[in-house]
């Protein structure tokens, strides 16, 4: 498959980098570590305006989708800028909505859907396929669950816990009121968490291209023996192996996007989310003792990387769907 983004597309990408730049993403990350949430919400607010979670969100809610394709430009451009928040799990929420209002269950997505694509519902989501955990409960505004058939609006959350990753901040959600249920439930919860995974990917290969080009950076700078260590051959090697990792996850990336078949979205996520780890490996062992330093921005795409490559699938249990539904589609 030959991929080539259009001018409209590339152009969606650069006002993100762009805006994404001069909101100073890695000081949000850092207060919402914390559990200062405000620049993280002045962020949203302008992901929001740039139309991101309305992209997964149909016009008839006040959405621009869906647009897969779009979806992963933005998240590669979050990943970039480790911006923190649950904003894979906004998209899939919107996915999930959608996918019940065209299963007949239209109720939860007019009551929820508008506000989600227009950014003023921070939201949240549990699924069986993303683990026991919501991302992000204590700042979000909407939290919703589905498991065993059954659709909730979340009414509290347990106490909050850290991930690999600090500005990815964990809870159970709690019972709450009862939006629907049946067999259109565990269908839209399929669907949402397949829009998770594929964001997440995208996320991945953010992360990745960003620990990247900061070791490229480094590696220019810092020298041994009175030269730039980037000129050693050794580096240049396991540098060279890092964008091929990239490189050749990114039209999977796309491949996905365009399908949306389970065994190219699992495929997807396994190449990215081992690409970033491998663009993880490379950076703290180039950069030295001081990426090992929390202070130092480079950690804050070290932890995003180890906590992406299981998050919303595991790059095993994304290699064994992606054979199992391949052969299924065969």
């Amino acid at each position: 498959m030959r991929f080539l983004l259009d001018d409209e597309q590339r152009e969606f990408a650069r006002s993100l980098d762009a805006m994404l730049t001069a909101a100073d993403t890695p000081a949000a990350a850092r207060a919402w570590a914390a559990g200062d949430h405000a620049p993280g919400r002045a962020v949203w607010g302008r992901l929001a305006d740039a139309g991101v979670f309305a992209l997964a969100v149909p016009e008839e809610y006040e959405g621009v989708g869906p647009h897969p394709v779009e979806v992963c430009l933005a998240f590669i451009e979050l990943g970039r800028h480790a911006a923190p928040g649950p904003l894979v799990e906004t998209v899939a929420a919107g996915a999930l909505l959608a996918r019940l209002a065209e299963l007949g269950e239209a109720a939860p997505a007019k009551r929820f859907l508008p506000s989600l694509a227009t950014g003023e519902a921070v939201t949240t989501l549990a699924l069986p396929e993303g683990g026991p955990f919501a991302l992000d409960a204590d700042a979000a505004t909407l939290r919703l669950t589905a498991t065993d058939g059954e659709l909730r609006l979340a009414s509290g959350h347990a106490r909050v816990e850290r991930s690999l990753d600090p500005a990815r901040r964990l809870a159970r959600l709690g019972p709450g009121e009862l939006l629907a249920s049946g067999p259109s439930v565990t269908r839209a919860s399929r669907c949402a968490a397949h829009w998770a995974s594929l964001a997440t990917a995208a996320q991945a290969l953010g992360v990745g291209l960003a620990l990247l080009d900061k070791t490229v950076a480094y590696v220019k700078q810092r020298t041994q023996f009175g030269t730039p260590i980037g000129g050693f051959q050794a580096v240049k090697h396991r540098l060279a192996d890092v964008l091929i990792g990239l490189e050749f996850a990114r039209p999977l990336l796309y491949g996905a996007a365009l399908t949306l078949r389970t065994a190219d979205v699992a495929a997807a996520k396994a190449a990215t989310g081992e690409a970033a780890y491998g663009a993880a490996r490379a950076a703290l062992q180039l950069h030295g003792a001081i990426g090992y330093t929390a202070e130092y921005d480079l950690s804050l795409w070290l932890t995003k990387a180890r906590a992406l490559r299981t998050a919303w699938g595991g790059p095993g249990e994304c290699r064994r769907l992606a054979l199992s539904a391949g052969l299924g589609d065969g």
